[in-house]
């Protein structure tokens, strides 16, 4: 029953991504498509995944969050700052579960539809985390919007407003709402922070994964990115002010709240698949594994959806944009 309440918002809606181009699509709708059993399997991977971190990751950090953001100042500094750094991961687990459902369903019937996201904290960048975050959405906003106003091949000053364009126009999409421009204007002044700092220390450059600069970069974009989503996540100024003011002067405050063990242990698990992931993806990545590890992950993936899926309704997080 559980599984039904995630996937039936898929018979009453269009999908909110990936956003594939029409060039793209159209011909392989058009196309003949014999059955064939790798589409079969590696669609089935894609939903089986997609509905773990959907259902077992994002619904069970919700209700953390919808806690942490109904009554900000009720609870201490420590409840707060795990609210906010669930928030990360319940947006990110929402929306990459919806993403991979709907492209493991058209691998299924033999249509590629482009990946939607690629690791993004593990981004080293602002501009990296938005190459690895919600890609389709992204290159539409490249292509349609900063491309046509001259992209980087104009005077800096009008690179600058090209960006903030992109990014305010990105933030009012999510939603005619103070808090989504705000947010998208934040990101493009980050953006551009970034590349002047970049200029001069060029701590960007380099290409080696996982090392010391990578993590500590990594870590860096993380922080910021999560700071950020409080306001995306704020239903108000007010709201986004409560909760950055509980995150630094609400220490003394007694009242938090106990996450359950198991939401931890499926949260990191989470994090370090995505680490496994980097760059790849769950499909992918299984097909490398002998055979006598691939049917335990997916033994323990059916089993964790369900035992641990949430029991409440929690509609796909995008649905509302």
């Amino acid at each position: 029953m559980a599984i039904l309440r995630c996937m039936w918002p898929f018979s009453l809606r269009l999908v909110a991504g990936p956003i594939e181009r029409f060039s793209r699509l159209t011909p392989q709708l058009k196309a003949n498509h014999p059955f064939q059993y790798e589409n079969i399997v590696n669609g089935l991977r894609l939903i089986l995944y997609g509905l773990f971190i959907k259902m077992v990751i994002a619904d069970n950090l919700s209700v953390y969050v919808d806690e942490i953001y109904s009554e900000p100042l009720r609870y201490n500094s420590l409840s707060v700052l795990q609210g906010v750094f669930f928030y990360s991961f319940q947006i990110y687990s929402d929306f990459y579960g919806y993403s991979l459902i709907a492209i493991g369903s058209a691998r299924m019937m033999g249509v590629r539809i482009m990946d939607n996201f690629n690791t993004p904290y593990m981004a080293r960048s602002i501009s990296e985390f938005w190459q690895r975050w919600h890609i389709s959405l992204s290159t539409r906003f490249r292509d349609y919007v900063y491309f046509p106003m001259g992209g980087n091949r104009v005077e800096k000053s009008r690179w600058v407003f090209n960006i903030l364009v992109v990014f305010l126009v990105s933030g009012l999409w999510h939603g005619a709402n103070w808090t989504f421009v705000i947010w998208g204007g934040m990101f493009g002044a980050l953006y551009i922070a970034e590349y002047i700092i970049n200029k001069f220390l060029r701590v960007y450059r380099t290409e080696k994964s996982f090392k010391s600069t990578h993590v500590f970069l990594a870590i860096k974009t993380f922080v910021l990115v999560t700071l950020l989503w409080v306001l995306f996540r704020s239903s108000n100024f007010h709201q986004a002010t409560d909760v950055l003011s509980s995150m630094f002067n609400n220490w003394f405050v007694e009242d938090g709240f106990i996450v359950e063990p198991e939401v931890w242990f499926f949260l990191i698990l989470f994090i370090l698949s995505d680490i496994a992931f980097y760059n790849s993806r769950f499909d992918k990545w299984i097909d490398k594994k002998p055979l006598f590890l691939r049917w335990p992950v997916y033994a323990l993936l059916i089993f964790s959806i369900i035992v641990f899926a949430g029991v409440e309704n929690f509609p796909f997080i995008y649905f509302q944009f």
